[in-house]
């Protein structure tokens, strides 16, 4: 069996599975227009008169929840890998001659694939509510998004082979918003002390700092960017092989 058909069979299942489906992509959306439509007409958002912001209320809505929402829909593999574990379905795939990268591989793609419908329809969504930007900060913010989902994956896949399935989803929500909360997806992190740079040493704040792009900000994404993302993909490759490894001993 290889890559390619084992992940158009995983992309099959995933969506027939209307209540995981639905979970990973219909949630942020829900949140945005709860969030961001009361505000449609707020071109001041959090200033005020005499110190305006300049910011689109519906705009700054969208971009602060791409990472949460690409957070959970790449991670949502690891859920259903914890649930093939539980019915033994991974044993018996051990038994045909899908090779482990092909594994691999097909489970990233899918979480990817995920992801990016999560991150179209939230496009989709600001656009419904007026949020105008150049085609190049849609690309740009899109491609820094995609790069740093890479630990997120990972991590999803390593979990997923780490911890049962009942335990996946309490494992998987307090793990996105940990790191939803310190990478400022609900607040902004400003200044220079100590929790400021404890915050950009994790891979979610440069996942916020991705979508800024989408607010003009003049160069959000750094070389101490690259760093960390590139730091924690390493690890949590690193992890989620070891998670693996594991479950394959212990089958």
């Amino acid at each position: 069996m290889t890559t390619l058909t084992y992940t158009r069979f995983e992309l099959l299942r995933t969506f027939r599975n209307r209540m995981s489906f639905g979970f990973s992509l219909i949630f942020p959306i829900v949140m945005y227009f709860l969030l961001a439509g009361p505000n449609k007409n707020d071109h001041n958002f959090g200033g005020t008169k005499d110190h305006p912001t300049g910011l689109f209320a519906p705009q700054y809505y969208m971009v602060g929840l791409l990472a949460f929402g690409a957070m959970i829909a790449v991670m949502s593999g690891g859920a259903r890998i914890a649930a093939e574990r539980t019915i033994g379905w991974n044993r018996q795939l051990r038994l045909t001659p899908l090779s482990a990268g092909s594994y691999l591989r097909s489970k990233i793609a899918v979480g990817y694939t995920m992801a990016g419908l999560a991150i179209v329809l939230l496009y989709a969504a600001g656009i419904a509510l007026g949020v105008r930007m150049s085609i190049g900060h849609w690309l740009e913010m899109t491609g820094l998004i995609l790069i740093a989902l890479t630990p997120f994956a990972a991590f999803g896949i390593g979990l997923g082979h780490l911890v049962n399935d009942d335990a996946m989803g309490p494992a998987m929500g307090g793990g996105v918003s940990l790191f939803a909360f310190l990478g400022g997806t609900w607040f902004p992190i400003t200044g220079d002390g100590g929790f400021a740079q404890l915050c950009q040493l994790l891979p979610s704040y440069w996942l916020v700092q991705a979508g800024h792009v989408g607010l003009g900000v003049d160069n959000p994404w750094t070389l101490k960017a690259w760093l960390v993302i590139l730091a924690w993909a390493a690890g949590m490759i690193a992890f989620a092989a070891w998670a693996y490894r594991r479950d394959t001993k212990r089958a």
